[in-house]
């Protein structure tokens, strides 16, 4: 399949979707179904500034309506068009990213780590170990520590406790960052000017992704941080490669 336009690839979303989408939800239809590739970090942006700056600059003409908070559809399919509302745009946000459940053995562990992650499957990948902000150490699913990562940055603080007294007690963890990405896959730090309705909404969805109460069906109101899956890192890549090469070898050598 030909790769197609952003504009051309969100139509297609929309059109086959038949209802609204958030422009994450898009973005992840996108890339899954090769309609489009990227070397950015941040494909949700991209995809979420192509449509509002069509409805920005197109007005009516142009072939999406916004029908909630990041939320949108095609025209022609929707007969009640909405009050189109800005955008935020992000700078009294308090988390600007955040991982879950990220698993212990999937890092290697040095006093200057690497923690890798990607928006999606086919994003760019983003090195977080210089991020700060707050995280969680896990058995499993159960918490047994929270710490923050303000002097010194998030990989350091998590290594830290591969030495210390819950060294042995943990094998996942969860982090929510101050510092957003660019899409070149670079941490930023960015202007942050919380309200104290923004320090609360980020209080709210820290507790309620860290907790999991069964009454709660989303994180937070107006919690508009991007998760971050993890990656393996590279070096863990390659001495599995290297692995299967020798088994590989080896059965070779054995064979008559």
């Amino acid at each position: 399949m030909a790769e197609q336009s952003w504009k051309n690839a969100i139509i297609a979303v929309l059109k086959d979707a038949k209802h609204p989408l958030h422009y994450r939800e898009i973005t992840e239809r996108i890339l899954a179904r090769g309609l489009k590739t990227t070397d950015g970090a941040t494909p949700d942006a991209t995809v979420g500034a192509n449509i509002t700056a069509s409805i920005k600059h197109d007005r009516d003409a142009s072939p999406y309506i916004k029908v909630g908070k990041g939320i949108f559809a095609l025209r022609e399919l929707e007969a009640q068009p909405t009050t189109i509302e800005p955008e935020p745009d992000g700078a009294d946000e308090v988390i600007r990213a955040f991982g879950m459940y990220w698993q212990r053995e999937l890092v290697v562990w040095r006093r200057q780590p690497k923690l890798f992650g990607r928006q999606q499957v086919g994003a760019k990948g983003v090195d977080f170990s210089e991020q700060r902000g707050i995280y969680v150490l896990y058995d499993h699913h159960t918490a047994i520590y929270v710490g923050r990562a303000i002097d010194r940055p998030l990989g350091q603080r998590i290594y830290e406790h591969t030495l210390d007294r819950v060294s042995g007690r943990w094998n996942r963890f969860s982090w929510f960052g101050l510092y957003g990405v660019t899409d070149t896959g670079k941490l930023n730090e960015g202007k942050i000017t919380p309200t104290f309705a923004t320090l609360v909404t980020a209080l709210e969805a820290i507790l309620i992704e860290t907790l999991e109460p069964p009454q709660n069906r989303r994180r937070g109101d107006d919690f508009m941080a991007v998760e971050y899956i993890q990656d393996i890192d590279p070096e863990l890549k390659e001495q599995e490669l290297q692995r299967t090469i020798r088994n590989i070898e080896q059965k070779l050598r054995q064979a008559p």
